[in-house]
């Protein structure tokens, strides 16, 4: 067992004498720290952004919380100072000093530990050669038993097989100076037993007070109609009688004092006074044996202050470890793993400052695959905790402390960077939105690949759609940062953004519709949804009131939005149209046949007779198609008649110079029903694999391609490549002129004028 504890003793030393190693954000390693230069530089990061974090964040009432539980002074202050640790090998001992302080918790109790306030004073004035009052050597006998036990506290944890109780090695209790203390001083003054000279001298002095106060009693006994009271007072040190100020001559002695009505004075009689002087000297060999006694304990405490003083740092270190244990159970809180490969991963996590039995688990994960997390949902659903919970959890684990969750891995961050709340400021005169942005850029500025930012409504306090462009313009330039982030946003357009870019997921809050109340979980994966409308319908808004809502909040933004991305300006619109006139015919034909898959054989013979059709046909055969109704099927069917039998014709031409044989395509001829394409002039719809919106310019044909307005040009894709988003009918009101998507603006107006007049030499440029 022995042996088993001296090499638990040689492990600790190796460990805290090891090169400490610091982590380099901008390597995600650990590297030997050869400078105290770069500790200090990314304790001078974490400092500038201490005081955001920490209030935004509301890290502070944590701190408050936790510094209830330490007793020394030193440790409150150490906690009220801790920043998160950049160094891995340290951060690593800290947790691993927690998880056992809390073990001999469990295991042992609460230690015996004491606020020890002043000690270090006292220790001083010692030193000093000062003399230190018999109250002060009773503090510092009190700290000398804290230490001692304290010892005995740990020797018993050395059962457990834990490194903490091994700090005891390091405790030099002075007993011999507690046990002369203990002899020399009681209740606050030096003990009549501390030496035999100051109790003899002391047994003097009552026996010659006894006496004094006998010959006064006599004394009033026998001149009872002179006196005031029937007892004898001090005054002045001097024992006295109380006599009547007409009978002050009845009484020989010495007037000491008089009443506040001046009808008692106040005599000592000759017979006491007689007595004083010796009294007084016995006092004054009493008082110098005191002082002698004094003098000796302060020289020793002195003399000890060395040991005292390193024995007090321990304490100091060990109530700051054990604070942190008292903690972790306060908040039935759990040991995180540490990693540098930018990794978080959170089972059953919870907000710290919340009761546990109110709080829904939260389940978070990041860094595998991705390195944002955009929250959405309704108002009050949780959105902000979930961040919280997150970002308290990973500093709490970078300060050493466990965290409230089942289990977690955490990595370590440079810095926290947080923009959360209101921000308005009258005093220097910024309105939200600018405190907002102001704190935006400080972020951007800031971030680096081994940050952790946080950001709640991203893009608030502006008109929505501007509002919503700066929030993808920021969520760009995190992401390019490699900083992992989470942010919350009601915006449905950085939805969409999250869901196309690489390394973004959409997660939702929950939301229980039918109690209209929020169930606070956290789903990474999918998109939430704000349930205003929803909520509004529970509650009884009126349907005629809900329409004209959705009208006004889908419809008219929606619009707004299609026609700025769809139009621009006249001169985009011209150069997206050059640019699909230089789209070569090869190129279209590979993509219709890429998109209308069958067999080898029939798109042989479809490539061969599309290849001798002209554009013109084509485009005549397409507008035929998409224009047929019922009562012209007949027409259509005689000119697809007409031109089948051109291309038997053809085929049979180059048959007869290639190979002969009977034409198949006659064969082939069958009478398809046309199939149904369900989309509509104007529907929104979502463009695979590119995961691009569009909106449907022209129904699909017989063939099931239709023609998409896509940003910046129009294309004809298959319907199996596109997904509806948003219907027509949800979109735009009824007879709405679609050519206000479709058309650029000089088309429009030289249709208008064409409508009402015959325009000379114009002409209307088709797409």
């Amino acid at each position: 067992m022995y042996q088993a504890n001296q090499n638990q003793i040689m492990q600790n030393q190796a460990n805290q004498n090891q090169t400490n190693q610091i982590y380099n954000p901008q390597t995600n390693s650990s590297q030997t720290n050869n400078s105290q230069d770069n500790r200090n530089q990314f304790d001078t990061v974490l400092e500038d952004n201490k005081n955001q974090f920490e209030t935004l964040l509301e890290f502070h009432k944590i701190k408050e919380k936790w510094k209830l539980l330490a007793l020394t002074k030193q440790a409150k202050k150490e906690i009220e100072d801790i920043i998160p640790c950049l160094i891995e090998a340290e951060l690593r001992k800290m947790l691993r000093d927690t998880t056992e302080a809390k073990i001999l918790l469990e295991k042992c109790g609460n230690p015996p530990l004491s606020a020890m306030e002043g000690i270090r004073e006292l220790l001083i004035i010692a030193q000093k050669g000062g003399c230190l009052t018999a109250l002060q050597l009773e503090q510092i006998k009190m700290t000398i038993v804290s230490i001692r036990r304290m010892k005995s506290y740990l020797d018993r944890g050395k059962a457990y097989s834990l490194s903490l109780p091994y700090y005891s090695e390091n405790l030099n209790t002075p007993e011999d100076l507690e046990q002369e203390i203990h002899l020399q001083i009681r209740d606050g003054r030096v003990d009549d037993n501390a030496t035999s000279l100051l109790k003899d001298l002391r047994s003097a002095i009552v026996r010659i007070e006894d006496k004094m106060r006998e010959k006064a009693d006599l004394i009033i006994r026998n001149n009872k109609q002179y006196m005031s009271a029937s007892f004898s007072t001090i005054r002045s040190g001097h024992i006295c009688v109380p006599v009547k100020k007409e009978y002050k001559l009845k009484v020989s002695g010495s007037v000491m004092d008089k009443s506040s009505s001046g009808s008692t004075l106040f005599i000592e009689p000759s017979a006491v006074g007689k007595y004083f002087s010796e009294l007084q000297e016995l006092r004054l060999d009493a008082e110098n044996e005191e002082r002698r006694i004094l003098y000796t304990l302060s020289a020793m405490i002195a003399d000890a202050s060395d040991n005292l003083e390193k024995d007090i740092k321990l304490l100091e270190k060990l109530d700051f470890i054990f604070s942190k244990g008292k903690l972790s159970i306060d908040c039935d809180a759990c040991a995180p793993k540490i990693n540098t490969e930018r990794r978080i991963t959170i089972k059953n996590g919870r907000h710290p400052l919340m009761e546990k039995e109110v709080c829904v688990p939260l389940q978070f994960r990041i860094g595998d695959g991705y390195h944002g997390v955009i929250i959405t949902g309704p108002n009050t659903g949780g959105k902000t905790v979930a961040m919280k919970t997150v970002a308290l959890n990973c500093i709490m684990a970078q300060c050493g402390l466990h965290i409230t969750a089942e289990a977690a891995d955490i990595c370590m961050n440079s810095n926290f960077l947080c923009d959360i709340g209101d921000g308005q400021n009258i005093s220097e005169n910024l309105s939200t939105f600018s405190a907002h942005i102001s704190n935006v850029l400080d972020i951007l500025r800031k971030v680096n690949p081994d940050s952790l930012v946080i950001m709640d409504e991203l893009g608030s306090g502006t008109d929505p759609t501007e509002g919503m462009g700066i929030a993808v313009a920021v969520l760009e330039e995190l992401s390019k940062s490699g900083a992992l982030f989470l942010v919350t946003t009601h915006y449905p357009e950085v939805k969409q953004y999250a869901q196309q870019r690489e390394g973004i997921v959409n997660a939702r809050m929950t939301f229980d519709k039918e109690s209209l109340k929020p169930l606070y979980q956290l789903v990474i994966g999918e998109a939430g949804e704000s349930c205003a409308f929803h909520i509004a319908k529970r509650l009884g808004m009126p349907d005629a009131m809900l329409q004209t809502a959705i009208k006004a909040a889908y419809k008219t933004s929606e619009i707004k939005q299609r026609n700025a991305e769809n139009q621009g300006t006249a001169e985009n619109q011209e150069k997206r149209r050059n640019a699909e006139n230089q789209e070569t015919e090869e190129k279209q034909e590979k993509r219709r046949n890429a998109e209308n898959q069958e067999t080898a054989e029939n798109q042989e013979k479809r490539r061969n007779a599309e290849n001798q059709e002209t554009e013109e046909k084509q485009e005549k055969r397409r507008n035929a198609e998409n224009q047929e109704t019922a009562e012209n099927q007949e027409a259509v069917q005689m000119k697809k008649v007409m031109n089948n039998n051109i291309t038997i014709k053809n085929q049979l031409y180059e048959s007869q110079t290639i190979k002969k044989e009977p034409a198949p395509r006659i064969q082939k001829q069958k009478q398809h029903k046309r199939k149904i394409i369900p989309y509509q002039i104007g529907d929104s719809v979502m463009v695979y694999p590119e995961k691009k919106l569009g909106i449907v310019c022209e129904t699909a044909n017989e063939k099931g391609v239709l023609r998409v307005q896509l940003p910046n040009k129009k294309i004809w894709i298959n319907h199996k490549r596109i997904k509806l988003q948003v219907a027509a009918q949800e979109l735009y009101p009824e007879g709405y002129d679609f050519s206000i998507l479709f058309e650029s603006v000089e088309n429009r107006k030289l249709r208008h004028q064409m409508e009402k007049h015959h325009v000379e030499g114009r002409e209307i440029q088709l797409e």
